[in-house]
């Protein structure tokens, strides 16, 4: 196995620090770096906690303030990841080739799935398909198609973060950007992966040292008890990063000082995440690779169960009842990561499509 301060990414293409990686690959599981497969993993587990915490938000100020919390760091984290092994991201043809068959293809068949998907369960049988309005949960892949394409650019700038920021900051004083590829989140979460692009392995060493852990909990449960103040006094809108302070009856300038308030506090508890979590192999390692198929697919679970109203039983608003939501929605979206799962669908998440490429000379002499 390798040590985390000397990690190998993981072949350039679709999946590069995403939520998955390339079921083809010459390199064996050993070789997997078990911290970044842990950190994939737990972060899909918030992030289908926070899905099926939503119903049960304004019965409870704790589900709120900790649905708050989750939602400062889990996409943040997914995030600075993905940048993280998007470093290589050259443009060249076989790269491209990935990006096209890994992100542009699943954004096509996810999006044309949950518009018809969500017919029956919106009750909306007229909904149109629409690949410039993402639906539900395929704007992270619309987002880090646009985002992947621009890493050369932010390898070449001279301050790249904080130009990221400015863009992120100009994006909240904009409403007229409209939801075409919901660049608004794009944009917004933009700093987050350029963040990534920065990031060396030294780094990921270095929140991971024994003192950084030992901070990271009272870190932690500190943000929990702001986050519990919070509740009635914050819009939580703010963490979805997907509309602008004008939209939220925030003054204008609310919208840059909010975004740089919010990478801010992101940025630390993203550390606390990362902090603890194991780098050592566990029993849902393997999990991580399989995180996309998690992601992508827990939304239909999530989706036909709020069209039955599971939350207007009054159990699932007690104390015990919302344990239970919760640790049905960790074990649902593990399910969702398996192998088996991802034999079934990897059709559709990795397909080659040899066939849609013309032959690339410098492969083919690299071959021979």
């Amino acid at each position: 196995m390798r040590t985390l301060g000397q990690p190998k990414a993981p072949p350039p293409g679709a999946h590069d620090g995403t939520a998955s990686a390339p079921a083809q690959t010459a390199r064996s599981v050993k070789e997997r770096d078990a911290f970044f497969d842990n950190a994939k993993y737990l972060a899909i587990v918030l992030v289908a906690i926070g899905h099926a915490w939503e119903p049960l938000r304004d019965e409870s100020r704790a589900v709120t303030a900790l649905y708050m919390l989750v939602y400062a760091f889990h996409m943040p984290a997914f995030i600075v990841i993905s940048g993280y092994f998007s470093r290589t991201f050259d443009a060249t043809p076989s790269r491209l080739k990935r990006l096209l068959t890994g992100v542009a293809v699943p954004y096509v068949v996810f999006e044309v799935a949950y518009t018809y998907f969500t017919r029956w369960t919106d009750n909306e049988p007229g909904r149109d398909i629409s690949l410039l309005d993402p639906l539900y949960l395929t704007w992270f892949l619309a987002a880090l198609f646009i985002w992947r394409l621009t890493t050369p650019v932010w390898r070449i700038v001279r301050w790249p973060l904080p130009l990221a920021l400015a863009i992120a900051m100009l994006a909240t004083l904009t409403p007229s950007i409209g939801k075409d590829l919901d660049l608004q989140r794009a944009l917004q979460f933009l700093p987050y992966f350029v963040l990534g692009l920065l990031l060396k392995p030294e780094h990921f060493a270095l929140v991971r040292r024994p003192a950084v852990r030992r901070a990271a909990v009272p870190a932690l449960l500190g943000a929990t008890v702001v986050a519990y103040w919070a509740v009635p006094r914050m819009n939580y809108a703010w963490f979805f990063h997907r509309t602008t302070a004008e939209d939220l009856a925030a003054p204008a300038w609310y919208g840059p000082l909010m975004t740089l308030v919010l990478f801010g506090c992101s940025t630390v508890l993203v550390a606390c995440f990362l902090a603890l979590v194991p780098g050592r192999r566990t029993w849902f390692t393997s999990l991580g690779a399989g995180t996309l198929y998690g992601y992508l697919l827990h939304g239909f679970v999530i989706q036909a169960a709020n069209k039955y109203h599971w939350s207007h039983l009054d159990w699932t608003h007690e104390p015990l009842g919302e344990i239970v939501v919760t640790l049905v929605a960790g074990v649902m979206v593990t399910v969702l990561c398996t192998a088996p799962v991802r034999r079934v669908f990897r059709g559709v998440m990795e397909p080659r499509m040899a066939w849609a490429f013309r032959p690339d000379p410098v492969a083919e002499a690299r071959a021979r």
